[in-house]
């Protein structure tokens, strides 16, 4: 399960959902850290007991390689990327963008 927020939004702001998670008394797996892409932050997450993955997103508004980056992670069950994987997807993206506009 993913749960995130913009870091700047104003309705799903980030304190909110750190203070709901906070209620829920979740043992942290995954210390709070950043998550990247082309070697950019583009958020920062955490991993919660249960496979509870918080993450934000940098600035409101999803931007589309932020969400397809959220959307790919949580289908493939993997961590949000890192250096080593922030290549791939950057490709994946610019692939995927190209077909689109096709």
């Amino acid at each position: 399960m993913v749960t995130g927020s913009g870091d700047t939004d104003g309705r799903v702001p980030v304190t909110s959902t750190k203070y709901s998670i906070k209620k829920m008394k979740l043992d942290v797996k995954t210390l709070w850290h950043p998550w990247l892409i082309g070697g950019e932050v583009d958020g920062y997450t955490q991993v919660y007991e249960g496979e509870l993955t918080f993450a934000t997103v940098r600035g409101a508004g999803y931007q589309p390689i932020r969400a397809l980056s959220l959307i790919t992670h949580f289908l493939h069950g993997s961590p949000l990327p890192d250096t080593s994987t922030s290549a791939r997807l950057l490709i994946c993206y610019a692939f995927f963008t190209f077909v689109i506009f096709l």
